[in-house]
């Protein structure tokens, strides 16, 4: 019903930057908070950041003044700019969204996760 399909993972170097993208699609009457989880191996999945629909985010302290959250209300899209990355940040990052479907269901939506690596 509601698909969340992420993009831009992929291996960077200690001190690179990236960014992931998160665009839901389907029976979507409103999207409310929006955000970005991650698991690494062995470990629970962890809050990274997240954003309302009204623009106000909150963040994970670990990536506090490097990481940046940011939606495209228009295109229905979520980013995450991930700069000076560390090998702590390696795990899979997963999308979630708080949907209202044109069906007047309201529930959380995860996508597939996208794996970011931190190596030299």
């Amino acid at each position: 019903q509601v698909q969340l399909v992420e993009s831009g993972g992929g291996l960077v170097q200690p001190g690179g930057s990236l960014r992931l993208s998160c665009a839901p699609s389907g029976s979507i009457f409103n999207i409310y908070t929006m955000g970005w989880y991650r698991q690494a191996p062995g470990k629970q999945r962890e809050l990274v950041a997240t954003i309302t629909s009204g623009g106000r985010t909150n963040y994970a302290d670990s990536v506090k003044g490097r990481f940046t959250i940011s939606r495209d209300n228009a295109k229905i899209t979520v980013y995450l700019q991930m700069n000076s990355l560390k090998p702590e940040d390696t795990a899979v990052y997963y999308c979630n969204a708080d949907v209202m479907t044109t069906s007047s269901s309201r529930s959380d939506y995860w996508g597939q996760g996208t794996q970011v690596t931190v190596s030299s």
